[in-house]
């Protein structure tokens, strides 16, 4: 099965804002949100479980449903070993510099684990304590062990039932079910991690889009499968909403807070419980970018840096981690810290590191595919940059 570089090159777009975002450089604010009030973290969740769904429910319908559990699960093992090591280098390298150079941006990200370092630990691997940052890749393995459940019932009984049941978690996690959840487990289980420190992402509200992406992804593989098409209607106001968005976010006088000092209105574009009108803002964009995007990649010349690190999304996602922290121990979280050259240099250097872990990771994925089979083959990409295959 051939890959789907456009994807990859997406994916790899999405990696490159990411880094740019959480990277303390000057470009942090104009390049946070550049296509609205949307940022790379939507576009990279929806992308990888459209693959998913993609490539998961192919298994479940070549090879059996039990086949697909198991390579769900081996996923979500591989993103957790992937968390666990992330862990230990924050815990060990980062600490260690930024306790040396007395880095408050450390001090800050690490409050809880330097307070209690054995319970930080602990649930740090429990995926319970979510340093900044590191808030994620939990949320994907939560979502990596529930698809296969998902998508073997939505191939018997369909996605209606599933998505409504989604759409209501959605609902009541913007009124507040991880506030209510957490007082249950402090005080029936006597949990002393604090509310602010598992993680910024609300994984009950962010479940939405990933089942979203699960769905639109299987259905590429149902028998009946037809081209995605939106009327012509449809894609003008899509494209007149992304457009007054785009001009909101980048005109408007309050840059990223969309209504400014205003709390409860910027609650419905909200990042973290994945407001309404963002997910119309995400919708819209969505629309046009299946409207216009397959014309644009044909026109254009095939972005191979971009798929490199798509590719290996993964590796390069904890790449990009590493690299984020190191700068926070050293340089702090500011973002003037350094003259405009300085930023410069420091992008490139980050942005070379990607290149060649991501480089290492596909010449050593292709040299274990080629061993696997005997030929060099080609195959699907999997979620977060794996390999599935057709």
């Amino acid at each position: 099965m051939k890959r789907f570089w456009e994807i990859d090159a997406l994916r790899g777009l999405m990696l490159v804002l990411m880094t740019v975002t959480h990277l303390p450089t000057r470009l942090t604010d104009p390049l946070g949100q550049p296509f609205g009030f949307v940022s790379a973290a939507e576009g990279f969740v929806l992308l990888s479980a459209f693959v998913a769904g993609l490539v998961y429910s192919r298994i479940a319908r070549n090879q059996g449903v039990e086949p697909m559990r198991r390579a769900f699960w081996r996923r979500a093992l591989k993103v957790y070993l992937s968390q666990a090591a992330t862990l230990l280098f924050l815990f060990t390298v980062i600490t260690f510099v930024g306790l040396r150079i007395d880095q408050p941006a450390v001090k800050n990200l690490l409050s809880f684990y330097l307070a209690n370092p054995h319970e930080g630990f602990l649930y740090s691997l429990l995926l319970v304590y979510e340093p900044a940052l590191l808030d994620i890749l939990p949320m994907y393995v939560f979502f990596m062990l529930l698809s296969p459940w998902v998508l073997a019932y939505a191939l018997r009984h369909g996605w209606g039932g599933l998505m409504a049941a989604s759409a209501t978690l959605w609902a009541l996690a913007q009124f507040g079910l991880s506030e209510w959840l957490y007082g249950l487990a402090v005080r029936h289980l006597g949990l002393s991690v604090p509310f602010h420190e598992m993680g910024a992402f609300n994984a009950y509200a962010w479940q939405f889009l990933w089942f979203i992406g699960l769905w639109i992804g299987a259905g590429r593989n149902a028998p009946d499968a037809r081209p995605l098409r939106f009327p012509t209607w449809l894609v003008a106001v899509a494209g007149a909403i992304a457009l007054y968005c785009f001009w909101w976010r980048h005109h408007g006088v309050h840059g990223q807070a969309p209504f400014g000092a205003d709390i409860e209105l910027n609650l419905l574009f909200d990042k973290w419980q994945l407001g309404p009108l963002r997910l119309v803002n995400l919708g819209v964009l969505g629309i046009v970018a299946v409207r216009f995007g397959p014309d644009l990649m044909r026109r254009i010349p095939r972005l191979h840096v971009l798929e490199e690190l798509g590719r290996a999304s993964l590796p390069v996602f904890c790449a990009h981690l590493v690299a984020v922290l190191l700068v926070l121990a050293i340089y702090g979280d500011s973002q003037t810290a350094r003259p405009a050259w300085g930023d410069a240099l420091l992008l490139v250097l980050v942005f070379g590191w990607l290149y060649a872990v991501a480089s290492f990771t596909s010449w050593w994925e292709d040299r274990g595919e080629r061993r696997r089979r005997g030929q060099p083959g080609q195959v699907l990409p999997d979620a977060l940059g794996d390999r599935g295959r057709g």
